[in-house]
């Protein structure tokens, strides 16, 4: 249970001191809990699942599967208009969900950056993304691909001013990373080569 604590928790973009404050429970509790190292009472997980918006089916992997019918009823909105789908039925393990940053009239100042266990690949499906990612900046657009380590502290807020943006998040909360199954494809064959 403590890798899906900790995936909802970082889910919500939550600390473990914004947690500690919320609910009560001090930091190196939680930590503990989500590293394992030790068991959450029934208390501390509904407590937990209040504040994180999960059930506790969802937490413990046991989820039903999802009823036919329109996913809108999972998005999630956040205060700064941000709205997130998520793609994945556990929160557990690899899991993905799509992020829509609304439009801005102009970028605002350096995205405000966290740090957590896990790795990430970032695709931008519509508009451009501005990645803060340790002292780098970088604007990806529709079509970029990022991928890191989620110990470096990372950001993101819409680049632009022409519309939202969109995004697919791959999230490993242990580390997992994506496995690419076929090797790469050399480039484009020339026709003196085809004829070779």
């Amino acid at each position: 249970m403590g890798p899906r604590l900790r995936a909802a928790r970082e889910h919500r973009g939550a600390t473990l001191t914004g947690v500690s404050c919320a609910t009560g429970i001090s930091p190196s509790t939680l930590s503990r809990i989500e590293t394992g190292r030790r068991k959450p009472t029934l208390e501390v997980v509904l407590q937990l699942a209040k504040e994180y918006g999960v059930s506790l089916d969802e937490l413990a992997g046991t989820a039903p599967a999802p009823a036919a019918g329109p996913r809108t009823s999972v998005l999630r909105r956040f205060g700064d208009d941000k709205v997130v789908l998520p793609l994945t039925r556990y929160v557990g393990g690899l899991h993905a969900h799509k992020h829509v940053l609304p439009a801005v009239e102009e970028p605002s100042a350096r995205p405000r950056q966290v740090s957590h266990d896990g790795y990430e690949w970032l695709c931008v499906l519509y508009g451009r993304l501005w990645l803060a990612l340790g002292d780098q900046d970088l604007a990806l657009a529709a079509g970029d691909v990022a991928e890191f380590d989620t110990r470096t502290p990372h950001g993101v807020t819409n680049a632009g001013s022409d519309g939202p943006v969109e995004y697919l998040i791959m999230f490993g909360p242990q580390g997992e990373r994506l496995r690419p199954r076929t090797p790469p494809t050399p480039g484009p064959v020339t026709s003196s080569e085809r004829t070779a």
